[in-house]
């Protein structure tokens, strides 16, 4: 599964949770906003730590990929 699909599935996961919330929220309008913008910028930290995670493994896999091939030895044909 690529990732922009998982992205896209994440994004459109949060507007339909923060739109049903809306719908049936018990409170006030201002204070149920304020609840979507909290939990927006939860997931938004969270999204930017997975991000930032899946960054250093891929550097990291990308840094052992060069060290394996200064590792091995020069073949002339």
């Amino acid at each position: 599964m690529s990732s922009g699909k998982v992205l896209l599935g994440l994004l459109a996961g949060l507007a339909t949770g923060a739109f049903i919330g809306i719908l049936i929220a018990p409170d006030k309008g201002t204070d149920t906003r304020k609840k979507i913008t909290k939990k927006g910028e939860d997931y938004e930290d969270a999204l930017k730590e997975k991000f930032n995670e899946f960054l250093d493994s891929v550097s990291q896999k990308f840094q052992e990929g060069k060290i394996e091939e200064s590792d091995t030895p020069d073949v002339e044909k």
